[in-house]
């Protein structure tokens, strides 16, 4: 006797870490977050495949519409959608942008968020336009591929473009820690000498692209938070870096910080860790008790580049 397999059940969807105390988050929800190693892909969500989804929304206009639209793709018809976010960073057009989709939504404010509800119809509008609009693309005047909410997604930053140019040969076994899209990943790997690079990035749409910008076997790429221990890296002869100092949307100094132990620990004796970084972060205590001695290369156009030697 043949049993028929019922539908696949629904799947509650979480998109980042919203306020517990301002949006229930369904017990068992899978996250779909790209700043969250190990999360699902929203992007290979099925149609009609999730039973609801409670979203932060992003901070950029562009990214944060990109990932509702996934998300009401991804929704079954009448599954409800709550997406929330501080009112100063994206949270007061929330309301528009869903109802520009076609939804009807119900709005609340609490604790200087804005709180929108609502329900997938099953008709939607402008729905392929944001995704196309916020989905990894090609940027020409850099000849990379990135994606809007990845840092400096369009440009190349002013403290990249500094280590890019004062950035001495290296050799043998490195990595790019906070690696973007690999525009530092790119120039390192012009020295024949070097013979393995690994990329690390929080940022899945990051490391994604970065795939696509190097086409290297030398290269390797791990989606990873450099807050914990990486796996299978160490003994490093160098470590390039230019560590972020912020952790949603807030300056965190400590972060950069974490970048330069998590660097010190990675490189074997005798190591090179070549930073750059806003010439305000504190980071030199924290640079002369990790590593053996410190130089500072550079200083140019409020940034400083720094190399140190385990």
């Amino acid at each position: 006797m043949t049993t028929l397999a019922g539908p696949a059940p629904l799947i509650f969807g979480l998109y980042g870490e919203p306020p517990a105390e301002l949006a229930d988050r369904p017990e068992g929800a899978v996250q779909f977050s790209p700043l969250v190693p190990g999360s699902a892909v929203l992007e290979d969500q099925p149609a009609g495949s999730l039973g609801s989804m409670v979203m932060l929304g992003s901070p950029g206009t562009v990214e944060r519409r990109y990932a509702m639209a996934q998300a009401l793709r991804a929704l079954a018809a009448a599954a409800p959608l709550t997406v929330l976010a501080p009112k100063d960073k994206g949270g007061s057009r929330l309301r528009k942008e869903l109802e520009a989709f076609g939804c009807d939504v119900a709005e609340d404010a609490r604790r200087h968020h804005r709180i929108c509800t609502t329900v997938r119809r099953a008709s939607l509008a402008g729905v392929d336009e944001a995704i196309a609009a916020g989905a990894q693309q090609l940027v020409e005047p850099l000849g990379f591929w990135s994606q809007p909410g990845v840092f400096a997604w369009d440009r190349i930053d002013p403290g990249s473009a500094l280590l890019l140019e004062h950035l001495p040969p290296l050799a043998g076994r490195g990595a790019d820690l906070g690696c973007g899209i690999g525009i530092l990943s790119r120039a390192v790997l012009a020295a024949p000498a070097v013979t393995e690079l690994t990329l690390v990035d929080l940022d899945r749409r990051a490391v994604d692209a970065a795939r696509r910008n190097i086409a290297d076997p030398r290269a390797r790429f791990v989606w990873a938070d450099l807050r914990r221990e990486v796996a299978g890296l160490g003994g490093l002869d160098f470590v390039v870096t230019n560590p972020p100092f912020h952790d949603g949307g807030a300056e965190d100094r400590a972060l950069g910080q974490v970048f330069v132990r998590r660097s010190a620990s990675l490189l074997r004796r005798g190591g090179r860790l070549l930073l750059v970084a806003n010439r305000h972060l504190p980071y030199e205590a924290v640079l002369k008790a990790s590593f053996r001695s410190v130089a500072l290369r550079v200083e140019a156009g409020g940034y400083k580049v720094y190399e140190a030697e385990a």
